[in-house]
């Protein structure tokens, strides 16, 4: 968010979804029973910064985006794609996937639209029927894995098989080196 529309009630708007995103994921958790734990740290949605301030490795951190794929000329749909930290999204993967005619990343309006949340703070759940969640299975591979939690300077750490159970993602090959 640009420092000038800080306190603007625009940005206001934006800051007040975020926080509604983030108290139905902790509401969703504790219902669920999921085991998890919130972490305050400094503002920070950089990947690799946050997993610093996290302490942990970065191949377990959601890194999570919004593609767009493009199926004929008429046809759109987009998707929650999460992969570790460590890695970056193959979107030639994700358009074969829905043998799509082309891929690029959400528009960061959309984006936030869709996850309810900025940039750099998305989860890896879908709280909007429009956007499909599809994880990579390297991510998957660690009993918890971390996240930025709709909020700067909130994150989650979260039991791996809660995770699967509660998001029920769909799990694919979707990232490369």
């Amino acid at each position: 968010m640009a420092a000038d529309t800080v306190g603007t009630p625009a940005a206001q708007g934006a800051e007040d979804g975020a926080h509604d995103t983030y108290g139905k994921l902790l509401a969703l958790l504790e219902e669920r029973g999921a085991a998890h734990r919130v972490i305050e740290h400094a503002p920070e949605g950089a990947t690799e910064a946050v997993s610093a301030l996290r302490g942990h490795a970065l191949d377990r951190a959601a890194k999570c985006i919004i593609a767009m794929v493009k199926i004929g000329k008429k046809e759109k749909r987009f998707a929650l794609v999460v992969v570790p930290g460590d890695r970056r999204i193959d979107l030639a993967a994700v358009k074969a996937l829905y043998g799509g005619t082309y891929v690029s990343f959400a528009s960061p309006e959309i984006a936030e639209e869709l996850a309810g949340s900025p940039s750099g703070t998305i989860l890896p759940f879908s709280f909007d029927e429009r956007l499909e969640l599809i994880v990579d299975p390297d991510l998957l591979v660690h009993p918890e894995f971390y996240f930025n939690a709709a909020r700067l300077d909130r994150s989650i750490a979260l039991s791996t098989e809660d995770y699967r159970a509660i998001a029920g993602p769909r799990v694919e090959r979707v990232s490369t080196a």
